[in-house]
């Protein structure tokens, strides 16, 4: 199969071409971000391989059917990028849906542990020969309430770093794990419960369209003051601007962002000698108690490794008939389950 990847970085480029040694396929590399602009760089290929920032609607999905594209390969877990209901029989969406739940949870973990004990400050103080200790205070994680929203993979690595680390910890989940709960020792209970409790809040679960703005003005009038907000999800699961409001008013005492809602116009890319056109961005980049990474939660060698590796796995599988396990289906996601269609080991 002949592949267009889009969106390529330096270190794209290195894990995918050393472990295509093992797969052989012909894999062009382009710079930009697919785009409606750029889609007739698709001629010619079989399939693309897209990540989270690459925006594909549906009149790039009927130009790329037309002109012979049969898959879209997201090197990501989300799919929310994709207009996966309007590719159904016409292309073959797939993902890759965990590469290291770990380094996100992780990640996680960085965040707050950076945000409480002010590590940041810290670190920028002393280049300037500045060891005072003022404003840089902490608390005691031991003890205190974790909120962990979505107990998925990286849900329940976080859940169980927390407990390790002597914290209570709940969480909330569409569909909750009892026997997870049970094993590791934290408790289920309702949003709002868990929003009202937590001394820190968690993101953890996909953006869908009924977790988009999850965390908007009214849920965060019912958090404690003070509350530290970490979002290693998708930016959409806060309106940011109500987010901004509670900083500026103490509502909430901390935020760590490895997203932002409309991070595609800035993530990934170097923009240190342009002005900063997004107010809202612009805004929390002046907070002193706010951290913000760009979408790096993921990046580890271990997880590079997987995204490449799966990535093939399942072009592969595409190319020689067998069952997509990793497919994004729209009638699949529909009645949640696989539909394994008309020929038995495809959706369609």
């Amino acid at each position: 199969m002949k592949i267009a990847f889009f969106d390529t970085k330096p270190y794209d480029r290195q894990y995918f071409s050393d472990i295509n040694r093992d797969f052989s396929y012909d894999i062009h590399y382009f710079e930009p971000h697919l785009t409606p602009e750029n889609l007739p760089l698709t001629k010619g290929f079989d399939a693309v391989i897209i990540f989270v920032n690459d925006t594909v609607t549906a009149p790039m999905i009927d130009y790329m059917y037309e002109n012979g594209i049969k898959l879209i390969a997201l090197r990501c877990a989300g799919y929310n990028n994709v207009d996966f209901k309007h590719s159904f029989e016409k292309i073959h969406i797939v993902r890759v849906p965990a590469y290291s739940p770990h380094a996100i949870a992780e990640h996680a973990l960085a965040l707050m542990m950076g945000l409480n004990r002010h590590i940041h400050r810290a670190y920028q103080r002393s280049r300037e020969l500045n060891f005072t200790l003022t404003g840089l205070n902490g608390f005691d994680m031991f003890g205190k309430t974790a909120g962990v929203i979505g107990t998925g993979k990286i849900g329940k690595v976080l859940c169980t770093i927390l407990k390790g680390m002597g914290m209570n910890v709940l969480s909330y989940d569409l569909f909750p794990d009892e026997d997870f709960a049970e094993k590791s020792g934290i408790q289920y209970v309702s949003l709002d419960d868990l929003i009202s409790k937590s001394d820190i809040i968690s993101l953890n679960c996909p953006l869908t369209p009924e977790t988009e703005y999850l965390i908007n003005k009214d849920r965060i009038s019912k958090m404690k003051d003070g509350v530290m907000i970490i979002n290693t999800g998708r930016g959409k699961l806060i309106k940011t601007a109500d987010l901004v409001d509670a900083l500026k008013s103490g509502k909430i005492g901390s935020a760590g962002l490895d997203v932002y809602e409309e991070e595609s116009n800035y993530f990934f890319e170097d923009y240190s000698d342009k002005i900063m056109t997004d107010d809202i961005l612009a805004r929390l980049l002046t907070f002193n108690n706010v951290i913000i990474t760009s979408h790096q939660a993921f990046f580890t060698n271990e997880a590079m490794n997987e995204i490449a590796q799966v990535t093939l796995e399942n072009i592969k599988r595409f190319e020689e008939g067998g069952m997509l396990e990793n497919e994004v289906c729209y009638r699949c996601i529909k009645y949640k389950k696989q539909c394994n269609g008309n020929n038995k080991n495809r959706c369609f």
